[in-house]
């Protein structure tokens, strides 16, 4: 399957995060903005893009599979992306529950559930599906990535979010996660200082 965004317009936000999640392909979804001061969970979800249309034969070609075979946690996960990416997250929470109990050690899925309650305005209970997360892969980043959004945006904690983060950028400093982590504190800084020093003004490009 083709990589997809998700995207988040609020006019209060610094930027929107934007980067790719293929099935199969141990990576996970990432939530993509960072609010500004007054900013709350409610504007930054549903992710703001026009939902993706479901392919209801495949749908039930899908779910007859699942009943044929209750370990199946592959076509499970599968359901569960085809409703996410409708933005019908109740039906995808269902479905990545049911592969999470095949599959309990699948990170990826997971997250991409703790996103699913958050887009369903249950921070508590996605923050609480990423700490399961990392129970299962302790450095798994895009997890880490998610868990900062959600405490900045759907917790309104500043510092925590800064954080994880920064937990983040010494664990995996190379990483893309934590190059993004690392734009997202700068941004997050230079508007709140407060939570760990602005951040240095930005480099006026050549010819600009």
């Amino acid at each position: 399957m083709k990589a997809e965004t998700i995207a988040v317009a609020t006019a209060t936000a610094f930027f929107g995060l934007v980067v790719g999640w293929i099935i199969g392909s141990q990576q996970a979804r990432v939530l993509p903005a960072v609010p500004a001061a007054g900013a709350t969970q409610s504007e930054a979800a549903p992710s703001g893009q026009t939902p993706r249309l479901i392919d209801e034969a495949e749908v039930q070609a899908l779910k007859s599979a699942a009943a044929r075979d209750p370990k199946d946690a592959a076509v499970r996960t599968r359901l569960g992306d085809l409703y996410f990416d409708a933005e019908r997250y109740d039906e995808a929470t269902t479905w990545y529950q049911e592969s999470l109990e095949v599959d309990p050690k699948n990170a990826n899925v997971s997250t991409d559930l703790g996103i699913a309650f958050y887009y369903l305005n249950q921070p508590d209970r996605a923050l609480t599906q990423f700490e399961y997360s990392l129970s299962v892969d302790p450095r798994h980043a895009k997890t880490m990535l998610n868990m900062g959004v959600v405490r900045a945006y759907g917790k309104q904690d500043l510092a925590g979010a800064a954080a994880i983060w920064q937990k983040l950028i010494d664990m995996a400093p190379g990483s893309a996660e934590a190059q993004r982590a690392r734009s997202t504190l700068d941004s997050l800084k230079a508007a709140h200082p407060e939570v760990g020093g602005a951040a240095p003004a930005p480099k006026k490009e050549s010819g600009g």
